[in-house]
Formats: C-alpha cells, structure tokens, sequence
C-alpha cells in the first residue's frame, strides 16, 4: 500500500494517507485514502486538481455529494471488499 503526505492548506497540517485505489473518470484523477491500514478505517476520497506546471499532485477532498456517491461507487466496484459507507 503507498503512502502519502497529505498538507491541509488551511491549517498547513500534514497527515500520512495510505491510497487504497485510484481511478480516473472523465478525464479527473481520484484516489481513495485511508488514514489507517487497519479494517475499520476512516477514509477520504481526493481529486487531483493539479496543472501539468505543477510539479507536485494536488488533491482536494471530494465534497459535493453527488460527486462523491459516484465515486465512491466506483471504488467500491474496484475494490469488492470494501463498502464504503458516508
């Protein structure tokens, strides 16, 4: 499992993410993240909003609701043991 450095810009707090899957729909780039390897994990789905100037990815927690269902229902379609609940 890879893991990540996620900074949270409005609090500049960095946080270590496991990514779990990664998918791309209509041309978006979207990864599911875990904050923990253990079964019963809180999770979050991030969308790369990156330019190709960037020489870092940068990822935005995926907060509209319908945006989100979508999602996660491809995620849970990749990986078939895992339900995500909101």
């Amino acid at each position: 499992m890879e893991k990540i450095k996620f900074t949270f810009e409005d609090t500049s707090e960095t946080v270590d993410f496991f990514v779990l899957e990664q998918t791309k729909i209509n041309g978006a780039v979207y990864i599911l993240v875990t904050d923990s390897e253990e079964d019963d994990a809180e999770c979050l789905i991030l969308k790369d909003t990156s330019s190709q100037e960037d020489t870092e990815s940068v990822y935005e927690v995926v907060e509209d609701d319908t945006e989100l269902l979508a999602v996660s229902k491809v995620f849970e379609e990749l990986l078939e043991d895992v339900d995500i609940e909101m």
